[in-house]
């Protein structure tokens, strides 16, 4: 199960997924939040090395089209967040724009690739890192690149953050991340390193709510910047990095 919930206690939601179940990102996802990161302060106000995301995106989140997926979409949520910058600042794919495809597209492909079950359609299996890359390639012709890192202190703050100081300089594009231990994906929009460790911004799609400002996501630690030490010591990570540095326009 999902950790980081936020009920939506007090929110008026349409949870009837009629208009996801035609396979359409709805209309409701032109007001999702953009750049939710920007104005959030650095970690550190004299870093060695600090790499961010470069371009806009949207932010989605946990029943941000009308569709309940609390509990199971995190690994979703992530994709289409990457899916949303690469629709901002990347070459259509064939001169055609493709929006962010919703989740039973997502589904829906998995299973066209043959890498689920025709089951998997309508069920609420999660997705990882590796699912993210077949999405991705599959919708916009964009392919990514997948880093294994074993867990543990040492192998986190060399590894994990030198690949996305890599990344963010060449491509720019939002990673997502996701464990074993740890199994609730995230994404991340910059890394910060200083003398003492580093610092990750993670972009949490756990939120579940009625639309926020950025300025309120940042008070409420759904964009954050997290510490490299504050992750699970013991789990394993997947990092699902976009390689879009030849497509951006």
């Amino acid at each position: 199960m999902d950790k980081n919930i936020e009920a939506a206690s007090s929110e008026e939601i349409d949870w009837g997924g009629s208009e996801t179940k035609e396979g359409k990102v709805t209309k409701k996802l032109e007001t999702l939040s953009k750049n939710v990161h920007i104005g959030l302060a650095k970690p550190l106000t004299d870093p060695v090395k600090c790499s961010l995301i470069k371009g806009d995106y949207l932010y989605f989140h946990y029943g941000c089209d009308g569709q309940d997926d609390r509990g199971w979409g995190c690994g979703y949520r992530t994709v289409q967040t990457m899916a949303s910058w690469i629709c901002h600042n990347c070459t259509p794919l064939k001169n055609q724009f493709r929006p962010p495809p919703s989740l039973p597209e997502i589904q829906q492909a998995l299973v066209a690739m043959g890498d689920k079950p025709g089951s998997f359609s309508g069920s609420k299996d999660w997705i990882g890192t590796f699912e993210a890359s077949l999405v991705l390639d599959y919708f916009y012709d964009v392919p990514c690149k997948l880093v294994h890192i074993r867990g543990g202190a040492a192998e986190l703050e060399q590894v994990a953050v030198e690949e996305l100081h890599k990344h963010f300089e060449k491509h720019g594009s939002p990673v997502m991340m996701g464990g074993d231990m740890d199994n609730s994906s995230k994404g991340l929009l910059g890394v910060c390193t200083g003398d003492k460790g580093s610092y990750l911004l993670v972009i949490d799609p756990h939120y579940c709510g009625c639309q926020l400002e950025k300025e309120d996501l940042q008070r409420r630690g759904w964009v954050a910047w997290k510490t490299v030490s504050s992750l699970h010591q013991s789990s394993f990570y997947n990092l699902c990095m976009p390689q879009t540095a030849r497509k951006t326009i």
